[in-house]
């Protein structure tokens, strides 16, 4: 169940420095040629020798394999980077693999060397694809716990009724049949772990907004759009999961934000 591996899902940042095998590398090959995004955003993906490359990041280790992921610049294009490599991701952790997000601590050159980076492309993220080792090492115990790795808002600090004024509790979610799938989003992975992500159940639809920390735009791409991307996949795949049919848009409903800093990003009606 796709919720499942949500739920158990963790970054990885030690791997056992012995790789995968040729069969799971063809199977994510193969599934990353099949993936799609709500916007019709064509993303590419690229598998990278750690060692053949010379790439590496200071926060992790025994990484042999690495994945990169390409976007043209367009409107969307960080959602939508977003969505699609974690389609990627949470595919290659059903099949028991690790992996993290990284957006910073690399060599961004040697990565986009490695991966053909184009003017006209963008590649705002990479990840470690591999079996995380037994023991995680000391580097990754302190970037846990700097972080709050394990910690997440509150269920009523993220979800809301009709407006930003009221929160939306797990009963109202439940009685809806939308619990899991916010619960889902509550989970997912971000950047520093800020859970940029704000929603507002109305009229039978799920309105995301991103909630815009400074430091995380560099004018090219925003990383924050990036983790919207991350937090509507995990929706859109925890409902279909459960068997409902949703109805993606990018239509505003025009409800009064709590400050400069929220940008309404897209819905889903279901």
């Amino acid at each position: 169940m796709y919720f499942d591996d949500v739920k158990s899902r963790r970054s990885v940042r030690t791997f056992d420095g012995l790789g995968i095998t040729d069969k799971l590398l063809d199977d994510l090959k193969a599934y990353a040629a099949t993936i799609e995004n709500p916007y019709g955003i064509p993303v590419t993906f690229d598998f990278l020798d750690a060692k053949e490359n010379e790439l590496s990041s200071p926060v992790l280790k025994g990484e042999e394999l690495y994945v990169t992921a390409k976007v043209k610049k367009v409107e969307n294009a960080d959602v939508a980077y977003g969505y699609s490599f974690e389609s990627l991701l949470m595919h290659a952790v059903n099949k028991g693999l690790g992996t993290v997000w990284i957006g910073g601590t690399m060599p961004r050159d040697k990565f986009e060397k490695a991966c053909g980076l184009k003017e006209d492309e963008i590649m705002p993220c990479v990840s470690p694809i591999g079996f995380a080792a037994e023991k995680i090492g000391v580097k990754e115990v302190l970037m846990r716990k700097g972080v709050k790795a394990d910690s997440r808002y509150d269920f009523t600090e993220l979800f809301f009724k009709n407006d930003f004024n009221t929160p939306l509790t797990e009963n109202e979610a439940s009685e809806m049949g939308i619990y899991s799938a916010l619960e889902a989003v509550r989970l997912a992975p971000s950047a520093v772990n800020k859970q940029p992500w704000r929603v507002v159940v109305k009229d039978n639809a799920v309105h995301f907004y991103e909630k815009k920390d400074r430091g995380y735009d560099n004018g090219t791409y925003d990383l924050q759009k990036v983790d919207l991307g991350i937090a509507i996949n995990h929706f859109d795949f925890e409902s279909r999961d459960n068997g409902k049919t949703l109805t993606f848009k990018i239509s505003d409903p025009n409800i009064v934000l709590p400050g400069d800093n929220y940008e309404y990003i897209a819905s889903y009606e279901f």
